[in-house]
């Protein structure tokens, strides 16, 4: 078993579905995918690449397969027409079909009560799915786009009541967490059902969202914590538990007989 992995043997481990972060850019998908695979696999999970060009009929044949769904980061932006909002200058194209994928996952999710873990992107996306909205550029002196080439960018606060804050209580009892974010965007208006649980301790901007209902497992970060899973104690702690969590209540959802569904 590889270091950091948490499996009962004899439960098989549950499929995650992981979406294709970018579906034009392929040399840059095919190289963002794989930590976010081994992660899971490191957890005890079964990782399920989504292709971004199947149709809706194939996905959904995919995902319903799959006991919980981790949304990537990306390196487009969410369309701010989608909430409403101009176009910034800075804001990226949008990659319709990774946002396409995106929603169908969630609807499923939220609709079987399927664990959601959100990285970078992904919390922009659930946030957006949920009617929230996205500050298009981030003003600030922290610089939160550093974390490709950093281990910790900075750091941010974590609400002491919240499912984030009992992940990480044994990798960090202050609440205080150093990470690698890598983004030029952040939630704006939290989207329903969702509230903040983490922000960056200088600047107070969105770190995390999580779910408000207590029987449904949905948690997005801002930073990369695929990306600190094999790194030394003080950095990998914290990530490994994220991992451990979402796969946990992946685990306990692929034991649950999921309801018929019928998709038109």
């Amino acid at each position: 078993m590889s270091h950091g992995e948490s499996r009962s043997p004899n439960l098989p481990a549950p499929r995650i579905a992981i979406p294709l972060p970018h579906s034009e850019d392929r040399e840059y998908a095919e190289r963002a995918i794989p930590p976010y695979e081994e992660a899971v696999r490191l957890a005890g999970g079964d990782p399920v690449r989504i292709e971004l060009n199947l149709t809706a009929t194939e996905i959904q044949k995919e995902i319903q397969a799959c006991a919980g769904f981790l949304l990537p980061g990306s390196k487009a932006d969410v369309d701010p027409r989608t909430y409403g909002a101009l176009r910034h200058a800075k804001t990226n194209p949008a990659d319709t079909r990774r946002d396409d994928v995106d929603r169908l996952l969630l609807e499923e999710a939220y609709k079987l009560r399927k664990p959601v873990l959100g990285i970078c992107y992904g919390l922009q996306s659930l946030n957006v799915f949920r009617a929230g909205t996205l500050i298009q550029d981030i003003e600030s002196k922290i610089n939160h786009s550093v974390g490709r080439t950093v281990a910790k960018a900075h750091t941010v606060t974590v609400e002491p009541q919240s499912r984030l804050s009992e992940i990480i209580a044994n990798g960090s009892p202050s609440g205080i967490v150093g990470v690698n974010s890598s983004h030029h965007q952040c939630a704006d208006v939290v989207g329903d059902g969702l509230r903040v649980v983490a922000r960056c301790s200088e600047d107070g901007v969105v770190e995390a969202l999580e779910g408000t209902a207590s029987d449904h497992f949905v948690l997005a970060v801002q930073w990369h914590p695929e990306r600190s899973v094999n790194d030394a104690p003080e950095l990998s702690g914290s990530a490994q538990a994220i991992f451990r969590a979402f796969i946990e209540a992946a685990r306990a959802n692929h034991r649950e007989p999921a309801p018929d569904v019928e998709f038109s």
